[in-house]
């Protein structure tokens, strides 16, 4: 299909997030936000959505500073690995590592860079998969890792990386009449979007998005985290852009974490990416559920800003 992504990229993998607060985070992605932890090693723990191939979804690492390691993208094979890698250096991207043999979870062959905002980003081929399952009727965890939304001081610098350097497509735009361009929804598959820029102050994780089986699945997982006390930061309800639900919380350490379901695919290239202004009720949730966004359900997902910033992470 011709709409896929021409470097060969083809999906979120996972992202990888420091903690201070390591043994409370990894409590809270297994026991209340439904994620498998499949292996640990030191103060590193490696987790899991049951209905997902990928090793992982989510790793965690005990580290004194809060920040984003990386996020990992796969790739269709070696070949498109040596050359995007090839790409970039001819670019002026600085490379972290060459392609070779990854030492994580599953193996594969790959390599990490630093995006235009100092964010580390791998990207891989050949990684084993897990021995995974159909998540069933009723069962309220995540399905599989949906997108990664990132704050960005310059929104649109960072949107034309993506999209002049390794090929995401623009699918739509959020906009306000005073902050301009607000969000970007890029994709690198058929999903409306795996990555999304948002205007923050400083760059930082936005949110990460996890898919649910289905409506039913994912309201029963928003009372479930609510129930269990996690400060729910806005929704239920569902987006214009992606067409897709939503409920974000934050997790212990102040990330914003999703559930979501039923994000729109996009099966043509005859796609015009559409501009929604946020001042539309519809734009934001067009069941009108969830309360209006304002700045201070905004403020929630800015963040703090990222010690990991032009920083590898230490593995």
């Amino acid at each position: 299909m011709s709409h896929l992504n021409e470097h060969g990229i083809t999906h979120l993998r996972h992202v990888d997030l420091a903690v201070p607060d390591y043994d409370v985070q990894r409590r809270f992605y297994t026991e209340t936000w439904g994620l498998t932890e499949v292996g640990t090693d030191g103060r590193l723990s490696y987790l899991a959505a049951e209905g997902s191939p990928e090793q992982y979804v989510i790793r965690l690492r005990g580290g004194d500073d809060k920040r984003l390691d990386l996020i990992a993208f796969g790739a269709d094979s070696p070949a498109s690995v040596d050359a995007l890698a090839a790409r970039l250096g001819s670019q002026g991207v600085q490379l972290i590592s060459d392609p070779a043999a990854l030492q994580t979870a599953g193996g594969g062959y790959g390599f990490r860079f630093f995006d235009i905002d100092g964010r580390t980003i791998e990207i891989s081929s050949d990684v084993e998969t897990r021995q995974h399952r159909a998540v069933e009727e009723g069962e309220a965890i995540p399905v599989r890792i949906s997108h990664a939304v990132m704050n960005s001081d310059d929104p649109n610098r960072t949107r034309d990386f993506y999209a002049r350097v390794l090929g995401f497509k623009l699918s739509d735009t959020l906009w306000g009449e005073h902050m301009g361009e607000m969000m970007h929804f890029m994709r690198c598959n058929d999903w409306h979007h795996s990555l999304a820029i948002a205007r923050g102050p400083h760059t930082s994780v936005h949110h990460v998005s996890f898919e649910m089986r289905g409506l039913d699945e994912y309201m029963r997982g928003t009372g479930r985290v609510v129930r269990a006390g996690i400060k729910k930061i806005w929704g239920p309800g569902r987006h214009n852009a992606g067409n897709n639900t939503f409920s974000y919380f934050l997790d212990p350490s102040g990330n914003t974490m999703e559930y979501t379901t039923e994000l729109e695919k996009i099966e043509t290239d005859q796609w015009h990416p559409s501009v929604y202004d946020i001042a539309d009720p519809m734009t934001q949730d067009v069941w009108g559920t969830a309360d209006p966004m304002s700045e201070l359900i905004a403020r929630d997902s800015f963040n703090d800003p990222d010690k990991g910033v032009f920083v590898a992470p230490p593995v």
